[in-house]
């Protein structure tokens, strides 16, 4: 039976809207009546009580009682624990070159990578610390209770540390950081698109000229194109340059959907990557229920390799998320499964074919490495590495 868009709220999520949207009014009227898509999205999405990371919505698929799906989108560790087991493979060479035992995640969702990460990590001989920088009060809730057998192994971080060695993961956090959009107007000038109230309540696009800092970045990197909308992510690179003061031995592994820049910024990709997820309906209106859709923005993996040697890093290896598992050993993990009961094995299978699938997620998401004093090849990247692409 076909799916209803947008999907009924209760009463309970339509008030919260409503709250978020009133927020988000009163932060345009405080702008003088136009706010930067950029601070729309950041507080849609992290306002404290009421944004969409921040107020203790059900974010991420989980099973609901057996009946079905709960939540917005599924992220691949709630998809199959065989994600963060081979992922877990790479981190393992990671602390045998550093000879250290310390794993940092950035945005640690519910907590299911962490938990797959340290079992795998676990049975390869290696009593990790993890530790869990996380923006989201609620979701850093349901990841301590649900790594609390793992005591004081696990810590959460209230802000970046001032120096590191060892093993970083990011899985899905570049798309979730605010983007700054743009369109190149008729006349080849660069505008930047923000956010205006509307008269009925709602939220509208409004553009004006570009500042310079957004200008000089985007002439740089395409030509202009009459009409053409995209995004730039300014925060995913700064946090990547960043990461050259406090990654001081060792790697981080970012995964993430995204694209080179050559097709980030191709002239048929005119209307952007701007994504939301509401109920399991993905779709593109970023004003549509405020505080309860998640709103993302696909990875210009170009600019996050050149922020990272900006900082000092080296990038050492790109590729797709397929390539990378394969070369990790997830096909070896799948043939270790017992076949015999056939029900439990194709369960089991499945999700591994949405992870390499080239029609799923194993090309759109990309795996990309970048780090300082480990010597490459890295177990992920020995085949199929494309930083020649970037």
């Amino acid at each position: 039976m076909p799916q209803t868009f947008p999907p009924p709220l209760d009463d309970a999520s339509r008030a919260h809207a409503e709250r978020m949207a009133a927020h988000l009014r009163l932060a345009i009227a405080q702008a003088g009546g136009w706010l930067s898509f950029e601070h729309w999205m950041a507080d849609a999405l992290y306002a404290p009580g009421l944004g969409y990371y921040a107020a203790g919505s059900a974010k991420l698929a989980q099973p609901a009682g057996g009946t079905g799906i709960a939540g917005d989108f599924v992220t691949a560790p709630e998809l199959t624990p065989l994600f963060g087991a081979t992922l877990a493979a790479q981190a393992a060479q990671v602390l045998r070159q550093t000879g250290t035992l310390d794993v940092l995640e950035f945005g640690a969702g519910t907590g299911a990578l962490a938990e797959q990460v340290l079992a795998a990590l676990d049975a390869e001989g290696l009593d990790a610390r993890y530790r869990i920088v996380e923006v989201s009060a609620d979701l850093r809730a349901r990841q301590q209770a649900r790594l609390a057998p793992h005591g004081d192994r696990v810590a959460w971080l209230d802000r970046l540390p001032d120096a590191f060695e060892g093993c970083v993961l990011a899985n899905e956090v570049l798309d979730a950081m605010p983007v700054q959009v743009f369109r190149w107007d008729e006349t080849g000038a660069l505008l930047e698109r923000g956010v205006v109230a509307t008269a009925e309540g709602g939220f509208a696009w409004s553009d004006r000229p570009a500042p310079p800092r957004l200008l000089q970045v985007m002439s740089e990197r395409m030509p202009p194109l009459e009409g053409y909308v995209s995004e730039v992510n300014l925060q995913g690179e700064a946090w990547l340059r960043g990461m050259g003061q406090w990654l001081r031995r060792g790697a981080a592994l970012i995964i993430d959907y995204g694209f080179p820049r050559h097709e980030y910024y191709h002239p048929q990709r005119a209307a952007g990557t701007l994504m939301c997820h509401l109920r399991h309906h993905a779709h593109a209106d970023p004003f549509l229920a405020p505080g309860l859709q998640d709103i993302t923005a696909h990875v210009d993996f170009t600019a996050m390799a050149d922020a990272a040697l900006a900082g000092g890093l080296d990038v050492l290896g790109y590729l797709s998320q397929a390539n990378f598992l394969v070369n990790a050993g997830l096909v070896e993990r799948v043939g270790s499964l017992d076949p015999a009961d056939a029900a439990a094995y194709a369960r089991a299978v499945a999700p591994v074919q949405k992870l390499l699938s080239e029609a799923e997620m194993g090309e759109l998401f990309k795996v990309l490495a970048v780090g300082r004093d480990v010597d490459p090849p890295l177990l992920g990247f020995r085949r199929g590495d494309r930083r020649a692409m970037l």
